[in-house]
């Protein structure tokens, strides 16, 4: 341990871009496999102990309530595909999930008691089998035959997110000799179960092939490959398990090939072929296809097409201004339509009989609410996943037949939780230009305001981070907090424009949003203290705050953080670099780009002022942000900037996700919580 923050040493490397040179003093870090930079992230590790040794006690107690809240041997609610119904369930003590199943015995789910096996209870995967002694462990695919006699799985035991794929017998419990390394997540099953389809990536961390793997054959064979570095790659099959669906996407086009899945060696067939800017997606109802896409949509449209002449759309559902279509899910018997208006989500009911289609309605003014679950064609309930800031997340069948929403699961808060104790608001922040920003907002009820606030942010990929329940959260409110979710643009909360105002060179709005949401806040009588948090490109939002406003905050906590974002994106060898231009801009090659990123990346334009404490949490093994720009970051901080203290925690086992276990990753959020309450002076 250390009470003296390391000092990274200075290796000047010189670089040129549109006639702007730079001169980066911490490019070193980059180096993973550099005695030094290992030295120097341990170094970081115990000076980042030492200066929170104090909240030791604290930590624990977090912990302990983390844990005391949660029913530690669980089980979620039986989903059925076939004849089966598939279900998860938790042990006290244990990290990691247990995959199970039952035979089918009517079409109510099978009702279960945590901790009592149901009679003829099949386990597929135990994770802690699995993971044995490892101190990272991860399962990226599980993928039941149609027929469900076989699963295909695959596991990483360090975080890099490069699997490797099994393959079992569920009829008699036989692991199968054949052994995929090196492939990525997801994966596909031909109709007879015979061959299961798989994606790899390239050097960029890019999936960008489609492989055919034959059950008891070494020779696989190549379906499909991208060579355009800007799209991703992926395989499915349609949930009526007609057909095999090759998706390729960049960040704004999309390309679909389909096959049918009784003909696994067949040719996949373009749907339509790609054109810059539109998106659709594409699932099987029956005697048509239906097709979700952007083509003069800019919100989207649902169409459908014929299974013989699938590039031809008919309006199913026509575009909206008010209304975003996010998903389409079809069944045999009816159609369901996942929508985003006003700043929340909806689901819409296309019955197959002749009905008017119809929404269902949600007595809370904030909630998420998505289909989920739903992996059987034909049947006549929908399944619901349901959660607010205030109620945990529940679990609902919606009866096509009665129109009746029942209740199967709400997740079990421990130690006397009661909802009516709290009380959540939806609030509209003035950002810059006039533009309302929203505000999600969770408190106790009779916390004394203005109170110290846990503002959280993310504003990119059109990524919405809806109003969710959260156990850890709760150590927060019940010492006095109030916790806020910032809408800022660049998400997709208020829809496709909300999204296109908060990327590329409208990016800044995502930052100012999130600063002019803290001041609304904190004018509006909500809150004292403040400090901000958020993770990945919400990390890069965290770095630009603390340069832009690090008056208005009391903290700062960047998790996995995007900071380094300008050298990043210059570097096409980087994993994900090319998809990225497509959010971000292009400034390899255009300068006005170049300028623009150059403006507001944080680890560019730290400067001298006074900035809040900054704790920046970061992993080894990520592959989507590095752990050198948080290191470089902090470096540059602790070189430049007043304030602080500025701390870096790296795990050293783990990805983009952190540690694995859900043990590991409680005491991972009570580290972080404490720190949080330590800022505002609040420490028992």
């Amino acid at each position: 341990m250390s009470d003296m923050p390391p000092v990274a040493k200075k290796v000047p490397v010189e670089r040129t871009h549109h006639g702007d040179t730079v001169v980066d003093d911490y490019a070193w870090l980059f180096s993973k496999d550099d005695p030094d930079t290992i030295s120097h992230l341990e170094a970081e590790n115990a000076y980042t102990q030492g200066m929170t040794g104090h909240l030791k006690d604290l930590q624990e107690t977090v912990f302990q309530e983390i844990k005391s809240r949660t029913l530690e041997t669980d089980l979620s609610v039986p989903s059925r595909k076939g004849a089966w119904w598939y279900y998860s369930r938790t042990e006290e003590g244990k990290q990691y999930g247990i995959q199970c199943r039952v035979a089918v015995d009517g079409d109510t789910p099978p009702e279960l008691t945590p901790g009592v096996p149901l009679p003829g209870e099949q386990v597929l995967l135990d994770g802690n089998e699995l993971a044995g002694d490892s101190a990272f462990f991860s399962i990226g695919t599980s993928a039941i035959s149609p027929d469900g006699t076989k699963l295909a799985y695959s596991t990483d035991f360090t975080g890099d997110e490069r699997f490797t794929l099994r393959f079992k017998n569920l009829d008699t419990g036989e692991l199968l000799p054949d052994e995929i390394p090196g492939v990525f997540y997801g994966g596909a099953w031909s109709a007879d179960g015979s061959t299961f389809f798989y994606s790899t990536i390239d050097e960029a961390w890019r999936p960008y092939r489609i492989h055919r793997h034959t059950l008891g054959s070494d020779d696989d064979v190549l379906v499909y490959q991208e060579d355009d570095e800007r799209f991703w790659v992926g395989i499915g099959l349609t949930r009526s398990q007609r057909y095999l669906i090759v998706s390729a996407g960049s960040k704004i086009t999309s390309e679909i090939r389909v096959l049918d899945a009784d003909d696994p060696t067949g040719e996949f067939k373009v749907v339509r072929p790609r054109r810059t800017g539109v998106e659709y997606g594409l699932d099987h109802a029956g005697d048509r296809f239906l097709v979700l896409h952007n083509d003069g949509a800019v919100n989207f449209e649902l169409a459908t097409a014929p299974l013989d002449d699938p590039a031809t759309w008919t309006p199913l559902i026509e575009h909206r201004d008010d209304v975003r279509l996010l998903d389409v899910d079809a069944f045999k018997d009816h159609v369901v339509v996942h929508f985003r208006r006003d700043g929340l989500s909806g689901i819409r009911i296309l019955p197959g009989d002749g009905r008017d289609p119809y929404e269902i309605s949600f007595p809370e003014p904030i909630y998420d609410v998505a289909p989920s679950g739903n992996a059987e064609f034909e049947t006549d309930r929908l399944r619901l996943g349901y959660t607010s800031m205030i109620t945990p997340t529940s679990v609902y069948d919606y009866d096509l037949r009665t129109n009746e929403l029942i209740l199967l699961k709400q997740k079990t808060v421990l130690g006397g939780y009661d909802p009516a104790d709290y009380e959540q608001f939806r609030a509209w922040a003035p950002a810059e230009d006039g533009t309302k920003v929203p505000i999600s907002i969770v408190a106790r009820k009779g916390t004394n305001r203005p109170a110290p606030t846990l503002l959280y942010g993310y504003g990119s990929y059109e990524t919405s981070i809806d109003p969710y329940f959260s156990v850890a959260r709760l150590s927060l409110l019940d010492r006095g907090f109030v916790f806020a979710v910032a809408h800022v643009r660049g998400g997709g909360e208020m829809g496709r424009h909300w999204y296109e105002d908060g990327k590329l060179n409208k990016k800044k709005n995502t930052f100012t949003d999130f600063v002019a949401c803290a001041r609304h806040l904190r004018a509006d009588g909500w809150s004292s203290q403040i400090i901000a948090r958020g993770g990945s490109a919400g990390g890069l939002l965290m770095g630009a705050v603390a340069n832009l406003a690090p008056e208005e905050f009391a903290g700062i906590v960047a998790e996995v953080p995007f900071v380094d974002a300008l050298n990043t994106i210059l570097d096409p060898s980087l994993p994900l670099t090319v998809i990225e231009w497509d959010e971000w801009g292009d400034p390899l090659h255009d300068p006005e780009v170049y300028a623009y990123m150059k403006s507001y990346s944080p680890y560019e334009n730290v400067d001298s002022r006074p900035y809040p404490p900054i704790l920046a949490i970061t992993s080894l093994n990520d592959t989507r942000v590095l752990y050198h720009e948080p290191a470089k970051w902090v470096a540059r901080l602790r070189e430049s900037a007043q304030g602080g203290p500025f701390l870096l925690k790296t795990e050293m086992g783990a990805g983009h996700g952190g540690r694995s276990g859900r043990y590991d990753a409680w005491r991972e959020e009570a580290f972080t919580l404490s720190w949080i309450l330590d800022r505002v002076g609040v420490t028992e």
